[in-house]
């Protein structure tokens, strides 16, 4: 076991996460089933996507899972890669909270977007579909972060893996909305880009922003 002095908050917050989920299996056991086989199945995203609510209490137990992993995983990787941290628990948690705030805030963007250009049912979709990929990361962070704080394997290795599958999944998120709204978007191409610059990638970049200066 790796001997870090901050491994007890990263343990307490991984134990939150893996106490979302198995409450999200509690509240509905079939539901949770239908969701860990969501890779090559459709099955998920046909039942579900018709029933969303705006508030799920489902999703939001998947949500403080994903949050809580991306934090950790997000703190080790810039440690890692870019520059050795050192931990503050205040600044670990605005970190969390800035993961949480940025994808609540976008997603509320873009159902604002839906409800101005009167698109509301495809917006609804589309948010549902990326929503359910990106909650399916959070499993492959609960699962990696451990690895990370209590095995001798190579940091830079579980977390290159890790990075690869979650990009897996979401091209595979990404590849499935496309082709499901691809009447859509094709003729409205050009906005799809600007979509895709200005709701897509810009976040991810005032994240990076955020993690660079967290520790500051």
């Amino acid at each position: 076991m790796r001997n870090f002095i901050t491994h007890e908050w990263f343990t307490v917050c991984t134990i939150f996460g893996v106490l979302a989920l198995t409450a999200a299996k509690y509240l509905n056991t079939i539901r949770f089933s239908d969701f860990i086989s969501i890779i090559g199945n459709s099955k998920y995203l046909n039942i579900y996507s018709k029933n969303q609510k705006f508030i799920d209490p489902f999703d939001g137990l998947l949500f403080i899972n994903l949050a809580l992993s991306a934090s950790i995983f997000l703190h080790f990787s810039y440690s890692t890669f870019i520059d050795p941290l050192t931990f503050e628990l205040v600044s670990f948690l605005k970190l969390i909270l800035a993961v949480s705030a940025i994808v609540i805030i976008k997603t509320l963007l873009e159902r604002l977007i839906g409800s101005l250009f009167e698109i509301d049912s495809i917006i609804d979709s589309y948010l549902f579909q990326k929503i359910t990929f990106l909650n399916y990361s959070g499993l492959v962070l609960i699962i990696t972060n451990p690895l990370i704080l209590y095995t001798k394997i190579d940091t830079k290795i579980i977390i290159i893996i890790a990075f690869i599958l979650i990009c897996l999944i979401n091209c595979i998120g990404f590849i499935t909305s496309f082709k499901n709204h691809q009447k859509a978007i094709n003729p409205n191409f050009f906005y799809f880009l600007l979509y895709l610059c200005a709701l897509e990638i810009a976040p991810y970049i005032l994240l990076y922003k955020v993690i660079s200066e967290y520790n500051v």
